[in-house]
């Protein structure tokens, strides 16, 4: 069984088709990459995965059931969404930040105990922030700020990662390492990563599948390797690619 899948799924925003009737699922253990130009709808796509907006059409199951026959808490153990903006209404702490991502996990009035401090203190060192727990959030830098929004995604735990451009704000080091985390974490919890990217290269490199949104409704899925050719980025993005290979790696670069 999938760990997340869509049947006949159609979605649409102001009017703009992002999807007509698509199939797909995710296995354990695979790691999705979603591409395509500004405007497309990626974001719009994996909210709807998500299941914080309903779709056109069709339905998306998480573990073989319907998010419609499932509640925000039961859907938060499963699927964990890190955003493509994060917003801090409140005052708050690094750790207190991070332990955020316990809460689908703790009953009506119940504070964090133990067990859930060291799972946030644990992901925060995954990432590289353990020694910033105290400081206020307001005071990180933006790169800073994405390492720690990936790091309440790990603490929830869920099966299945949506991600919506998890390398912005990072510089080069901080996009492999953390890419590197969260497909490493997928594998061997046997869970499942898809997740929204602008750098060809990145998704070439950390993505066994590929789901491309052209802007009309069209899409193209497959593995990583038959989805990404000149042809067909040169159509997703509008402009020509060059693909250089050295026969280990394959490098993607605008002509």
């Amino acid at each position: 069984m999938s760990l997340l899948a869509a049947e006949a799924l159609s979605v649409s925003i102001a009017g703009q088709s992002v999807c007509r009737t698509l199939d797909f699922s995710v296995g354990a253990g695979e790691c999705w990459g979603v591409l395509g130009a500004n405007g497309t709808g990626k974001t719009t796509l994996l909210h709807t995965l998500a299941g914080l907006r309903s779709p056109d059409s069709g339905r998306i199951l998480l573990d073989g059931t319907s998010l419609t026959h499932l509640g925000r808490r039961a859907i938060a153990r499963r699927l964990g969404l890190m955003p493509q903006d994060n917003h801090d209404p409140f005052p708050a702490t690094v750790l207190e930040t991070a332990l955020i991502g316990r809460h689908p996990w703790l009953g009506a009035w119940q504070w964090e105990g133990e067990t859930d401090t060291t799972a946030a203190e644990a992901a925060l060192d995954e990432v590289g922030l353990a020694e910033l727990a105290d400081r206020p959030v307001s005071t990180l830098s933006g790169g800073e700020r994405r390492r720690l929004a990936l790091a309440t995604v790990l603490t929830q735990a869920p099966a299945v990662y949506v991600l919506d451009e998890p390398s912005n704000h990072l510089d080069l080091h901080h996009q492999v390492n953390l890419l590197a985390l969260i497909t490493r974490r997928a594998q061997e919890t046997k869970g499942a990563v898809v997740m929204s990217l602008h750098d060809v290269n990145l998704a070439d490199r950390f993505c066994d599948h590929l789901l491309l949104l052209f802007g009309d409704g069209q899409v193209c899925f497959g593995a990583t390797a038959d989805v990404l050719d000149e042809t067909t980025l040169a159509r997703l993005y509008g402009h020509p690619i060059r693909i250089l290979s050295d026969g280990d790696r394959r490098a993607f670069l605008p002509v």
